[in-house]
C-alpha cells in the first residue's frame, strides 16, 4: 500500500490564526498571529516531508528496542508501617486517615 503525497500549500495566514483564536475566546495580538502563523507554517511543511516518505517495506515498531521491557513480579508485600506512615499524618482514627469532607 503506498501513501498518496499531501498536497496542501503548508501555510497558515494571520488572519486564520485570529479566527481560530477567536472561536476559542483566545486573546492573541497581531505580532503574535504572525509568529504562530509562521511557526504553525513551519510544522505543516515537516509533516508533509514526512507525510511523503515511502515507508512501503517498513515493518512498525513497537518499541524502538524491539525488546521487552522487564517488569517485576507481582508478589503482595506485607511490610508497610501503618504507624510510621500515620505518623505523619494530619488526622488519624483506629488505623484510618480522616479527611475533609468534599461531598456534601
Amino acid at each position: 500500500m503506498s501513501q498518496q503525497p499531501l498536497t496542501s500549500d503548508n501555510t497558515v495566514s494571520r488572519e486564520e490564526i485570529l479566527e481560530v483564536a477567536n472561536l476559542a475566546r483566545l486573546g492573541i495580538d497581531e505580532n503574535t498571529a504572525d509568529s504562530y502563523a509562521a511557526d504553525i507554517s513551519k510544522i505543516l511543511k515537516l509533516m508533509n516531508t514526512l507525510g511523503n516518505v515511502d515507508t512501503t517495506d517498513i515493518k512498525p515498531l513497537s518499541n524502538i528496542h524491539e525488546a521487552c521491557q522487564d517488569l517485576r513480579a507481582d508478589v503482595a508485600k506485607h511490610d508497610i508501617n501503618r504507624e510510621r506512615n500515620q505518623s505523619v499524618a494530619p488526622a488519624v482514627e483506629d488505623g484510618l486517615y480522616l479527611v475533609p469532607q468534599v461531598i456534601e
